[in-house]
């Protein structure tokens, strides 16, 4: 399989403009004989079903939450990145592109990550004419902060609830082309299968959560943004329902899956209280422009927070990362905290976190100011905690959050099967092994307002004589019946441990394994332990009530099976990559100081897979070629 990624000519800058100037478009009156199923409701899904809804396209969206509202995406908390320079301190579309290059350890397209960038500027117009409630300054001007791995203020934000401002301009944008009777909107109904006729995507299998009725959908073309699969670590900031079945149901039907070991952990999550726990909750980034860093000097140290001095205590950022600090990149905070909780220098009741602190940040700007940036994050954390952190240390620790990996797909965001596109989290493609603090509400939104509305048109062209697509086609026959017999045998199951009992051992093979460290021998034993689980699931599990009406269990058990075999691929992917890079740490790989050692001579590309079937997948790769920027050492000192 050659991949094309189809990138245009040109210098970088223009290849955006050069794409446009060639698409190929299509009238309005034409859209209107066109039929396109969006899947998903987030920021992308949401914000693509309105535009090409907008532009005349008929467009059927699919939601398995009861409301478009409340997709994941409102628990973004810290902001949209944008390079409008604002603050006038340097800031630029080409410094964006290379902090975002960079901080993916070059291991992305420079067409897509510069496209990102170029299109970030007017996002924020857009949003703003909404009437998203950006924080501002004093004299009117929209106000930034800075995220990791800059050195600019480039972030624009709502206090800490920026993911949900977002979501509900798109849901607004949604609500009204709903009423206008130019957008089905079907809520609680779940994806259950990709229909492909003569290799193109035509269509959906779905389930309906509160009947149990399944159902066929068809489109001329099917976009999924579905967001990522970090849940397969169980314990995660995702919420519990989030799930990777879309794209790997569509990996299955032929889609290559790609860099799919490539998960962010983010180092502002509150740490595991409970071995009962069932997620976990995240603090923005946002927290570290104001808040240090820190450790104490002392392995299990007993004293409190607020009466160990000064001299006894490690801010090991601002000491290991001079000119970062605090605002290191997520990969690197988050392996520096394990670090340092591994040699004994946590903190808490179970010692497996670190100190998130504000004192010095209160005593220069007053409570007023970082109340007002902050105040919602601080409630939130007291109302979990008990803890006021305007007077002691919040604590805070590693957690599974963003997925880097996900569909392949090329510069017009399509699959490898024709007709089936991904965008925002599901797709890979734009921040390579790590993705930098705000760029996801970015991704997510240029994807759906921008860059899909525009590059869909390009393969809609040649399905303007197929007509309306009839359900009754033997494909969508066959797809349905799998899905039937696959529900059934789930219910059949009889065992007697619980579902989550599973989830959690599957979770917990993966965070010690392949999370933040990764190593030969831990993957090889990770992958033995997933293929044993996958046969024990049908005798030792437990799934109660029928394919009928609402069964919550079933639908947990349904993504289950694929999280099991997407963990396998992950730990695949990882031991396949001989190299550090980003968020993926091969502890063979690193320097006398602990930091990645890239290989870019026998791993420049991107990791694309393709489902074989019974526990096997097949490598394609997509060579990274810099024309603009020269890979170097990734170093934050």
């Amino acid at each position: 399989m050659k991949l094309d990624a189809k990138i245009p000519e040109g210098d970088l800058k223009d290849k955006w403009k050069n794409y446009q100037s060639h698409c190929k478009l299509i009238n309005p009156a034409n859209k209107r004989k066109l039929d396109i199923i969006v899947v998903g409701s987030g920021l992308a899904g949401a914000s693509a079903a309105a535009t090409l809804a907008e532009g005349g396209y008929n467009v059927k969206c699919f939601c398995y939450q009861d409301s478009p509202r409340r997709a994941h995406s409102i628990a973004a908390q810290g902001g949209v990145n944008a390079a409008k320079n604002f603050q006038n301190d340097g800031d630029s579309v080409w410094r964006m592109f290379y902090d975002t290059i960079k901080g993916g350890d070059f291991r992305s397209r420079e067409a897509n990550v510069y496209r990102l960038a170029e299109l970030s500027g007017p996002l924020i117009d857009h949003f703003a004419q909404q009437g998203v409630p950006f924080g501002r300054e004093y004299g009117g001007v929209l106000a930034n902060r800075s995220f990791g791995g800059v050195q600019v203020q480039r972030t624009f934000y709502a206090r800490g609830q920026t993911g949900q401002q977002l979501l509900l301009a798109s849901y607004s944008q949604l609500s009204k082309l709903i009423a206008a009777k130019k957008v089905q909107m079907f809520s609680r109904q779940e994806m259950q299968d990709l229909v492909v006729i003569d290799g193109k995507a035509k269509g959906i299998i779905v389930r309906d959560l509160t009947t149990g009725e399944i159902s066929r959908h068809s489109a001329h073309a099917v976009v999924l943004a579905t967001g990522g699969y970090s849940k397969v670590f169980f314990l995660s900031t995702l919420a519990m329902n989030c799930n990777g079945s879309a794209i790997w149901k569509a990996h299955k039907k032929g889609a290559l899956f790609a860099s799919p070991s490539f998960t962010q952990i983010h180092p502002t999550a509150l740490p595991q209280s409970s071995e009962h726990q069932s997620k976990l909750t995240l603090m923005s980034e946002s927290l570290r422009n104001d808040g240090r860093i820190w450790v104490p000097r002392k392995a299990n140290e007993t004293r409190k927070p607020n009466e160990i001095p000064e001299e006894d205590r490690d801010y090991y950022l601002e000491r290991r990362y001079p000119s970062f600090g605090n605002l290191a990149p997520r990969d690197v905070s988050s392996r520096a905290a394990k670090e340092r909780i591994d040699a004994g220098f946590g903190v808490g009741p179970l010692k497996n976190a670190v100190y998130l602190d504000f004192k010095d940040s209160l005593k220069r700007q007053g409570k007023k100011v970082i109340e007002g940036r902050y105040g919602n994050l601080f409630r939130l954390y007291k109302q979990i905690t008990n803890i006021d952190a305007y007077t002691e240390p919040m604590l805070i620790s590693p957690a599974p959050h963003f997925s880097m990996g996900g569909l392949w797909v090329d510069y017009e965001l399509m699959t490898t099967i024709p007709g089936l596109f991904a965008i925002g989290e599901c797709n890979f493609a734009d921040h390579g092994a790590n993705r930098l603090g705000a760029n996801s509400l970015l991704q997510a939104s240029v994807d759906g307002y921008f860059i899909l509305p525009m590059t869909i048109g390009n393969y809609l062209t040649g399905e303007m004589k197929t007509g309306k697509i009839a359900t009754d086609h033997p494909e969508f026959q066959k797809a349905e019946t799998e899905v039937k017999e696959r529900l059934q045998k789930l219910v059949q199951n009889q065992g007697t441990e619980a579902l989550n009992t599973l989830h959690r051992r599957l979770g917990s093979v993966m965070w010690k394994e392949c999370a933040m460290s990764r190593n030969k021998a831990g993957l090889e034993s990770a992958i033995a332990k997933i293929q044993d689980m996958q046969k024990e699931f049908y005798d030792k599990v437990q799934i109660s009530g029928s394919v009928e009406g609402m069964n919550p269990e079933l639908d947990k058990a349904n993504r289950f099976v694929d999280f099991m075999e997407m963990a396998e691929l992950m730990c695949v992917d990882a031991l396949q990559r001989d190299e550090s890079c980003g968020a993926h740490f091969r502890e063979e790989y690193q320097t006398a100081e602990g930091e990645a050692v890239r290989n870019d001579e026998n791993y420049q590309y991107v990791s694309a897979w393709e489902f074989k079937g019974n526990n096997s997948f097949e490598l394609h790769k997509e060579e990274l070629k810099f024309e603009f920027v020269q890979p170097g050492v990734r170093s934050y000192k």
